[in-house]
């Protein structure tokens, strides 16, 4: 189980590389995203899995049972996943206000401070 996730984290891995070096904005939001989930796919792999000991320390005791999972990177992942959203819907609008205002998705032609027909400045001072 833990090798087809390593994989899947590989996965996750390499489509957002290569969506982070996209000249899209589109494409790098969804490279954020895919980057995220991977990371907490990752966190979540860690945190060992087993399906068998639930995670809960019983009455009297101090520690979980042997062999159980840790629970604390599952907590630490549903914040993740709250905080990826928040992020996420934040950087989708300022994309959005991005292509509104510069009508353009190709950060090539997201030229305000310097415009194609723009003189050149001194090569020297």
């Amino acid at each position: 189980m833990e090798v087809a996730l390593a994989g899947l984290i590989g996965l996750f891995f390499t489509a957002a590389a290569y969506l982070l070096l996209s000249k899209a904005i589109i494409r790098m939001l969804l490279g954020v995203a895919i980057l995220g989930n991977g990371v907490n796919l990752l966190i979540f792999t860690i945190g060992r899995l087993t399906a068998e000991v639930p995670p809960i320390v019983p009455a009297g005791e101090y520690f979980p049972l042997e062999g159980s999972t840790n629970p604390l990177p599952q907590a630490l992942i549903l914040t993740a996943i709250v905080i990826g959203f928040a992020l996420f819907s934040f950087l989708l609008v300022l994309g959005y206000r991005a292509y509104q205002e510069l009508d353009a998705d190709n950060t090539d032609n997201m030229r305000v401070a310097e415009p194609e027909n723009a003189p050149r400045p001194p090569l020297s001072y």
